[in-house]
């Protein structure tokens, strides 16, 4: 045993020999410690790995909903199509985080049949049942067939007739050093909890 650390033993046994009232002050500094470890280790983990953010529109429908807190993290993630992610567009509105599904990632070729309502990516259509209410049919002022530049994702909005996304020339393709994070899940309301896929 170390001669500088005290065992359980002696410790209680000092704080019996404090009185009353400096035991108390030593009790409230211990807890108070504790909670600033505890404060700083949430601040850490919620600027460094973990966030909270709200859905705001309903281009995600039906996904995600209107007032939706979802959980994003970016710590070791590799953007891959399928994934939701949030991200940002200094072309769209530098101020406000977007949500949409990655499509296609770097080096991959979009095109989209508005008339069938059918996305393809590396001329294979995209099977989408499991996320999308309705085909697509809105073009914005897409014009494809595109190919994804390197360090770049194509992304859509999941209701695909009322969102604006890589289809739009003010988004268009999104550089994966924009994107905040994946999303994980819908923590609120708790209701509403599900994991996101």
């Amino acid at each position: 045993m170390s001669r500088g650390k005290k065992t359980k033993e002696e410790e209680k046994a000092e704080l019996e020999k404090l009185s009353p009232k400096e035991r108390s002050r030593r009790e409230l500094y211990d807890w108070l410690q504790s909670l600033m470890a505890a404060l700083v280790f949430c601040v850490l983990l919620f600027t460094f790995v973990l966030r909270l953010i709200d859905v705001s529109g309903p281009s995600m429908n039906p996904t995600l909903y209107e007032g939706n807190k979802m959980l994003v993290s970016n710590l070791f993630y590799r953007p891959k199509a399928g994934d939701v992610v949030v991200f940002k567009s200094d072309l769209y509105d530098p101020n406000k985080a977007l949500v949409k599904r990655i499509i296609a990632t770097e080096g991959q070729e979009v095109n989209i049949d508005f008339e069938k309502g059918i996305v393809y990516v590396d001329g294979e259509p995209l099977d989408e049942s499991a996320y999308v209410a309705e085909a697509i049919h809105s073009k914005l002022d897409f014009i494809g067939p595109k190919t994804v530049p390197e360090g770049c994702v194509f992304v859509l909005g999941d209701n695909r007739n009322s969102s604006r996304d890589s289809r739009y020339s003010q988004i268009g393709m999104v550089d994966e050093r924009m994107i905040i994070g994946k999303v994980y899940a819908v923590v609120y309301p708790f209701s509403e909890f599900k994991w996101v896929r």
